[in-house]
């Protein structure tokens, strides 16, 4: 087998492997068992299970990353950016929601490299949104900073929770209430002339 598509099977064993027994459950032994593989195979690949955590955690977070990307740069229109920012987080979880929630809720967060590798995630997304409500308002960086983060907190939580009653509330609904939540306090910024 190739060594990427190798790399893809023994990530999907490990994501199976994780999300069901969190990283500290979590054996060597039993991704190789699920990958179908021999342990000498997967050390060939990653030199230990927290290396194998990071390579999934960033795996996901790049597809994540990719999609909040493309929803900021959607359009120009500031109601319709929010919108489909927070959309991303809806359609991710409901894509991955087990992804969503290795990045999100990891069983390691308070450990140093790896809280520190979320931590700069979300920092460098909140920023990303800053930059726009600094271009487009009054607001100084700091200010904008703090709107950043708290619109991309309240999309976040928003989703985790809604994932586990999305057969009560369809995903485009869920999505477009808090979409219109976040732009009511956001649109009340008067845009720069």
């Amino acid at each position: 087998m190739p060594r990427a598509a190798r790399r893809r099977q023994l990530l999907q064993a490990a994501h199976q492997v994780f999300v069901a027994h969190g990283f500290h459950g979590a054996s060597m032994d039993e991704i190789a068992e699920v990958a179908e593989v021999s342990k000498p195979v997967l050390y060939q690949h990653f030199p230990g299970k927290r290396e194998l955590y990071v390579a999934l955690l960033d795996t996901h977070m790049d597809e994540f990353s990719s999609l909040l990307e493309a929803a900021i740069n959607s359009t120009s229109d500031n109601k319709l950016r929010v919108t489909a920012t927070i959309r991303a987080y809806y359609e991710y979880i409901a894509r991955d929601s087990q992804g969503f929630r290795l990045i999100f809720e990891s069983d390691l967060l308070n450990d140093r490299e790896i809280g520190g590798r979320i931590e700069a995630f979300n920092a460098e997304f909140a920023g990303r949104i800053a930059d726009v409500i600094a271009e487009d308002t009054n607001l100084a960086p700091a200010q904008a900073l703090l709107m950043g983060r708290a619109m991309a907190g309240m999309a976040q939580v928003s989703a985790r929770y809604w994932v586990d009653m999305a057969d009560e509330v369809p995903m485009e609904e869920a999505s477009d209430l808090v979409s219109r939540l976040a732009w009511r306090g956001i649109g009340r910024f008067p845009k720069e002339s």
